[in-house]
């Protein structure tokens, strides 16, 4: 039987990342088109290492406001399953992009407090899955990948029109504790496996997977 949680190992930039997180039991893998990202990648290098992900893992872009020029530059050069859209997207726009592009749209939304709980409301009617990060502090470059987490409590137990995605701040040590906080059944790092802002640590990657999996029995083989 295999786990019931879904892990996504954000910001990749290299074959090795996407193998290792393929090796761990991701089921996504995310690649950033966001140049002020440490994160970010060319086309090419996210070509590279989407090919070589094995069939059925989720190779999600990444970008933050984009408009229809990128999107087609980034989907005619890159094998993408699902578009994370990490801006100020308003949900007008994300059904846009799901229609005009034809792929599944994760929306992202930050969330400090209770009161930025209620555009997810909106974006569940839009939107094929909602990530529910850290709202980023005044000032902030990035929207997302900060390493801060928000008060779990908020979104405890909570249910939304589409399947949702806990982001901010986990890192191995605390994934197991936000799982079971929150009952989400999927889950998103990106800078809690890294050494260094945007360079991966192949170890951790494995040591995140195991501890939001959890103890996972293998499929038994039917007899033909």
């Amino acid at each position: 039987m295999s786990s019931p949680i879904r892990v996504k190992i954000c910001g990749l930039r290299h074959a090795a990342e996407v193998t290792a997180a393929a090796a761990a039991g991701a089921a996504y893998v995310g690649f950033v088109f966001f140049p002020r990202s440490p994160r970010h990648v060319s086309l090419t290098e996210a070509r590279e290492a989407a090919l070589i992900a094995p069939e059925g893992l989720c190779k999600v872009a990444l970008v933050v406001d984009a408009d229809d020029s990128l999107l087609d530059n980034i989907l005619a050069e890159v094998p993408i399953d699902m578009l994370q859209l990490h801006g100020s997207e308003t949900p007008e726009r994300v059904s846009e992009i799901r229609a005009r592009f034809g792929l599944p749209v994760m929306k992202a939304v930050g969330v400090a407090d209770e009161g930025d709980l209620a555009p997810l409301m909106d974006y569940a009617l839009v939107a094929d899955q909602l990530l529910i990060d850290a709202k980023p502090p005044k000032g902030t470059a990035l929207p997302g990948g900060n390493g801060l987490s928000f008060d779990w409590r908020l979104v405890a137990q909570r249910r939304w029109l589409k399947p949702w995605m806990l982001a901010g701040g986990l890192t191995p040590e605390n994934v197991a504790e936000a799982i079971r906080l929150t009952n989400a059944r999927q889950v998103d790092v990106s800078s809690g496996v890294e050494t260094a802002p945007g360079i991966k640590d192949l170890g951790r990657i494995g040591t995140f997977a195991r501890a939001a999996l959890g103890p996972v029995e293998p499929a038994v083989p039917k007899l033909r």
